[in-house]
């Protein structure tokens, strides 16, 4: 993953798992890939994300400063700061990692699910 801080706002993802498009499933959902075990990963992770920003004025600064930028400048810039700070990358892509399980296991993103 190239993108340092991909999908910070999980805000919106989870919005978009509220009201976005869905998929009409004609099965039941795979086990634990329901909306209930979305929400849970997702506060899980914006807990943990919420404590590494607070424990990392740096990147909190960083990230708060790129907040009115078009999103291809957002990406670009947090790629350009991944690349500067390899440790930081890699511990916000495991606090991100059961996020990423969760796509992996249920096959796609909150819009999958029913």
């Amino acid at each position: 993953m190239s993108v340092l801080f991909r999908g910070l706002g999980a805000a919106a993802v989870i919005g978009v798992a509220i009201v976005g498009p869905t998929v009409t499933a004609a099965a039941d959902p795979p086990p634990n890939c329901t909306s209930a075990d979305l929400a849970g990963v997702m506060s899980g992770v914006s807990a943990a994300m919420s404590g590494y920003l607070f424990t990392h004025p740096d990147v909190n600064a960083f990230i708060t400063g790129l907040k009115d930028l078009p999103k291809e400048q957002r990406r670009e810039q947090l790629r350009v700061y991944g690349d500067a700070h390899p440790d930081q990358r890699a511990e916000v892509q495991a606090i991100r990692q059961p996020l990423e399980d969760f796509r992996a296991r249920c096959g796609g993103g909150p819009e999958m699910t029913p």
